[in-house]
């Protein structure tokens, strides 16, 4: 009998955890011919999502299993933690609040079945409920990741989706310390079928992805996947410097020809002076970001550690 395993990772999600696992049931068990598990991973939550956890593992100790790790190690290590646990033919990751439907589930396993796909993953086609400040930024991440990477991202993609065990062992051997899920499950390739759906709120609590958060996401995952912001600052390196050789000749020349003449006055000296050292930041910043990553992959620090599992 083919195996599902439900990989789910959870960040104070005390209050929608009970509503979760309700819904889920009540999908999964129309499902014929189908063993379920489910692998819930605190990610150092602050409530009490753990004894959430350890409530609905009492009650169904045979197919609710869970871990917990020893601080918040983030939402990318919490769903590595479930996918190396899982033990199924076919992986789902969801989140908990239920902005991921349910509902989904029964076609997935339909579409698998198929064997045809590899894996079926779902895209939002809108953001409604969301702030507009946001949609747009995330919006334009996608415009540009997808210019400046080889690897396609699709645009609304959540990380909400179904794999088969050949493509989970392939995100598996990716065991680089800073992730960005949405990149490596385009990386490793596998044939996708995307199922697209209305933008859903959570049923209860607060989301812990603020804007700010979501931006370094943004910019770990522009890094992991792009080698264009170091090509940018070679360029604007250059840039920099050819208009500052053009600037010296044509001081040079100005000077000979009108000798009474003085240059531009300190004013102009001075924007120069902080365009080239703004431009020289910007450039080590970049390279810094690249350095930074290096420096903790080298150090081969776990990408979490276990507290307690069931």
């Amino acid at each position: 009998m083919p195996k599902l395993s439900i990989v789910v990772p959870c960040y104070n999600e005390q209050k929608v955890l009970p509503l979760f696992y309700s819904a889920v049931e009540e999908v999964v068990q129309k499902i014929k011919n189908l063993e379920v598990e489910y692998w819930l991973v605190d990610d150092g939550s602050a409530d009490q999502t753990l004894a959430e956890m350890r409530k609905l593992h009492t009650d169904d100790p045979k197919r609710v299993h869970y871990l917990t790790f020893s601080r918040n190690f983030g939402k990318e290590s919490a769903m590595y933690a479930g996918l190396s646990v899982a033990t199924g033919d076919y992986v789902v990751i969801m989140d908990a609040d239920l902005q991921d439907p349910p509902s989904f589930l029964q076609q997935m396993y339909s579409i698998m079945q198929g064997g045809e796909y590899d894996c079926v993953a779902t895209r939002r086609t809108d953001r409604t409920g969301e702030a507009k400040f946001k949609s747009f930024l995330s919006d334009q991440f996608y415009k540009v990741i997808n210019r400046i990477s080889q690897t396609n991202i699709v645009p609304g993609a959540r990380d909400f989706r179904m794999m088969s065990r050949q493509m989970v062992d392939a995100v598996l051997s990716m065991r680089e310390y800073s992730r960005f899920s949405k990149g490596i499950f385009s990386w490793v390739g596998f044939k996708t079928k995307y199922l697209e759906y209305k933008n859903v709120e959570r049923v209860a609590g607060t989301t812990d992805w603020s804007t700010w958060k979501l931006f370094k996401y943004a910019m770990d995952g522009i890094a992991d996947f792009s080698q264009a912001p170091l090509s940018l600052a070679v360029w604007l390196g250059t840039t920099s410097f050819i208009v500052s050789i053009l600037g010296l000749i044509f001081v040079i020349i100005r000077r000979i020809l009108e000798p009474s003449s003085s240059a531009f006055g300190w004013a102009s000296m001075v924007c120069i002076i902080l365009l080239l050292g703004g431009l020289q930041l910007l450039c080590i910043g970049i390279v810094g970001k690249y350095i930074g990553s290096i420096y903790m992959q080298v150090k081969n620090r776990p990408i979490y550690i276990i507290k307690e599992k069931k």
